[in-house]
């Protein structure tokens, strides 16, 4: 079983952003998994599901979102080195 999520905007955003229904709402869609994801509410796999797009695609495109792939700070970095 599966849930819907229904938002209701103005029609005219459509023109205002020049994009067609379709691609707004994937962009709204898109904009939600990725803001999900960054927030660590989501695994890449599960929002790229969300999103409607291939893992891997989900990740190349996080870059449009100015969020990372992999998000560890330095010392996490270092230490995953150190246990390689």
């Amino acid at each position: 079983m599966q849930h819907q999520l229904s938002i209701q905007y103005p029609k005219n955003w459509l023109d205002a952003l020049q994009l067609t229904q379709k691609s707004f709402e994937e962009e709204a869609r898109m904009a939600m998994a990725v803001k999900l994801f960054e927030m660590k509410r989501l695994s890449s796999g599960m929002a790229a599901k969300l999103a409607g797009v291939p893992r891997v695609l989900f990740l190349l495109d996080l870059h449009r979102f100015n969020v990372p792939m992999v998000d560890i700070d330095e010392e996490e970095l270092a230490e995953d080195i150190i246990n390689a």
